[in-house]
Order: C-alpha cells, then sequence, then structure tokens
C-alpha cells in the first residue's frame, strides 16, 4: 500500500482518467485537517491520535500538520514510526499489556506516559521505566479501569481495565512509587451517548478519593463516533462539553487536565473506498433472489469485502453512506433496490452485513463508493485469496 503521487479534485474526476480493477481508497488531506481542528478547537485539553486507526504515513503528517502533537501508539512499531515521521511528539504508550523488550524499547525511544490495568504489569513497569525522562521530564503511569456502562458498537472493557477497587490501588502505589499518578478509561468505539463519559468520569473520582491521590491527568480514550448513517451526524461538541462540565463537577479546583485519543473519529470521515463491481445475479435466476437457494435479494459481487477494506462491517454495521458510479463517472440513480452484498473471496462468509439499497440501474464494472472509510480499513486488509490490493490515492474533497 502507499499513497499514490499526484491529487485528484475528487474521487468522480480519478473515474474519469482510471477504471481501477483493484479497490482504492481516497484520502482528503483538507477533510483530516478540518477534523484535526474541530477536535484541537472543541476539546478541552490535549488531544492524540490512536495511530492503530490507521498509521499512513500521509495520515500520520497531515494530522502533525493540523496542530496534533501527541500519538497513543500500541506496540514498538508505532513508536519507531511516530518518532522517524513526527520526532518531537509526545508518545502515550497505552496497550497496557507489553513484553519486558517492548518496555525497554519504549524507554529508548523517549515514551512519556504509559497505562497500566493490572500489579503484574505495574511491576514490569516499575522494574524498567526510570521517574524521568531523557530530558527530566516526569514520567507518567496511568491506571486504567472499566465500568458495565452500555452504548458503544463494542466493549472495551472485555479485555482491557481494572476494577474500581483495583484501580485505586494501581494509583496509590504509582504515586508512591514517584511517577506522575493518572487516570485513563475508554467507553467503547463508536459510543455516541455522552452519558457514557460521564459515567466513566463520575467512577474516576470515586477512584481518586478511594486512593487519596489527585490524578494529574484525566485520559478519557477514544471511542467519539464517525458519520455512518447519512441522518445522524455525530454530536462531538456536546461530548466534548458534558466530559469539560462533568469533570469540573466531580474534581472542582484539583480537576485534572483532560486528554482524549481518538482515532476512527479523527481519521473515518476523511477517506472513502471504491469498490468494482465484479458481476450481479438477479432474483429468479437461480444462485440468487427467489430462485432455488435465493433469499429474495439480488446478489452483487464486489471486488472487496470484509477480508479486505470493509473488515469492520460484521462488527460495526454496514453504512447507507453508499453512492455507485459507471466506469465514466455518471452517477446511478435508478430506483434503490435490496441488495446482498459478497466480497470477492471464495469464503462464503465474505459478506457485508445486511441488505444494501442500491440503485437499481446498477450494472456489471460498476463502481460503488463508500464514505467514511478511513478508521481500520487499512490496517485489518488480509490478501485471502490474493485479493485487497487496495491503493491510496489522494482528493481534494470526497465530496460526490
Amino acid at each position: 500500500m502507499g499513497v499514490s503521487h499526484g491529487t485528484w479534485a475528487d474521487p468522480v474526476d480519478y473515474l474519469r482518467t482510471a477504471a481501477p480493477f483493484d479497490p482504492v481508497l481516497f484520502l482528503s488531506p483538507p477533510a483530516l485537517q478540518a477534523q484535526a481542528r474541530r477536535f484541537l478547537d472543541g476539546f478541552p485539553g490535549l488531544v492524540t491520535y490512536a495511530v492503530k486507526a490507521n498509521p499512513e504515513e500521509a495520515v500520520i503528517t497531515n494530522l502533525a500538520a493540523a496542530g496534533i502533537a501527541g500519538f497513543d501508539v500500541a506496540s514498538p512499531e508505532e513508536i519507531a514510526l511516530i518518532r522517524r515521521l513526527v520526532p518531537g511528539a509526545a508518545l502515550h504508550y497505552n496497550n497496557p499489556v507489553r513484553a519486558r523488550h517492548e518496555i525497554v524499547f519504549a524507554v529508548g525511544h523517549d515514551v512519556a506516559s504509559y497505562s497500566v490495568d493490572s500489579l503484574g504489569e505495574l511491576d514490569k513497569l516499575l522494574a524498567a521505566v526510570p521517574q524521568r525522562r531523557a530530558g527530566g521530564a516526569p514520567v507518567e503511569i496511568t491506571a486504567r479501569f472499566k465500568l458495565p456502562v452500555p452504548g458503544a458498537a463494542y466493549d472495551f472493557g472485555t479485555k482491557f481495565g481494572a476494577t474500581e477497587q483495583l484501580a485505586a490501588v494501581l494509583l496509590r502505589r504509582i504515586a508512591a512509587a514517584g511517577y506522575t499518578p493518572s487516570l485513563t478509561f475508554h467507553p467503547g468505539t463508536q459510543c455516541t451517548d455522552p452519558a457514557a463519559w460521564e459515567s466513566y468520569i463520575r467512577a474516576a473520582g470515586r477512584i481518586a478519593a478511594a486512593a487519596d491521590v489527585t490524578p494529574a491527568r484525566l485520559n478519557v480514550g477514544g471511542g467519539f463516533p464517525s458519520h455512518r448513517v447519512n441522518e445522524q451526524r455525530p454530536a462531538l461538541e456536546a461530548i466534548f462539553a458534558r466530559i469539560r462540565d462533568v469533570t469540573d463537577a466531580v474534581f472542582g479546583a484539583d480537576a485534572p487536565a483532560l486528554v482524549c485519543e481518538p482515532g476512527r473519529a479523527l481519521v473515518a470521515d476523511a477517506c472513502a473506498a471504491l469498490a468494482r463491481v465484479k458481476a450481479l445475479r438477479d432474483p429468479g435466476d437461480g444462485t440468487g433472489g427467489d430462485g432455488a437457494g435465493g433469499d429474495g435479494a439480488a446478489h452483487v459481487f464486489l471486488n472487496d469485502g470484509i477480508y479486505g477494506a470493509f473488515a469492520e462491517m460484521p462488527l460495526m454495521g454496514a453504512t447507507d453512506r453508499v453512492a455507485v458510479f459507471s466506469p465514466d463517472g455518471t452517477a446511478r440513480r435508478g430506483a434503490p433496490v435490496a441488495r446482498v452484498v459478497f466480497g470477492p473471496t471464495c469464503d462464503s462468509v465474505d459478506r457485508l452485513p445486511g441488505d444494501l439499497l442500491l440503485p437499481g440501474d446498477m450494472e456489471e464494472g460498476d463502481f460503488l463508493l463508500m464514505q467514511g472509510m478511513g478508521a481500520y480499513s487499512v490496517v485489518t486488509n488480509t490478501r485471502f485469496n490474493g485479493f485487497g490490493a487496495l491503493g491510496v490515492q489522494v482528493v481534494m474533497t470526497l465530496d460526490v
């Protein structure tokens, strides 16, 4: 993968010039930088980018150009990437489980902050991480906790996070060991309800009180939603306001500095994915629809699927931000028809969830353009069966 040379006005401008056989991801640097500024202007604290969402170099450099100065890294590979592209950035190593050699690597690359959710992992950090970084700045260790709070597409608490009781023990030990003590949580991905952040912030207040430690910072995680449904635009400003107001109410004059680590919400809406229609099977032809073995809906086969750029769809659900174009860039505007959409592999589970409403005049060779595809579309591409050779093209706007 990697970004191609040259810039197009929009995806249709590209289609009018090229008819790609492989899937394409369009990246709009203006859209990416605008979303970064939305966070920088609206969130009441430090904004860091969760590199795992999309580590393409063009994404990292454009976020840095917009003013993002901190990065949430989860591995030595991501640490090395950011040190190469944004040498002076603050690195927050918030994967709470690390091998000892990974901790040594992080120390050697001047990581500023580590999260932890168990006593054993804290012991690893205390044994290998000095209290101060190379330049003399203190090292931060954050205790990560979890709650049974609904409202996200899927819950990170099933894998990471200490109970409130254990988090208080961790916070107290961090402070006693001479590190900067802080707290962190993650409400779960694609979280649309500000109340989830309120529940966690109030729990942070209880943890701090139980530990008798004033946390220096409170990292409210990622989980901020991207735009997946046409009629439901994410109310990010409402979430930012609730975070600020509840933090002030809970902690008062001792309110910790706030940090967030969005991935999806920063990069998803800066990209769109283009897939080509390989075949159509209409109702009644014996393979799709009302024929033998059919399911009442026409079948569409694309050159990309859940083993490629659409890997997240079985977890996240399909999006309706879809348009279809002929090879010359003409928009298909036929009456919508419910269609089952399959990917290109020989695996029968390679199917987008549910049915997609797609234009009835769609033909083989047409292109399906899906918006909001910048998060996890690149990093989860498996190349199963040899498919998924995803190219990246730069466009000024994604609007078509």
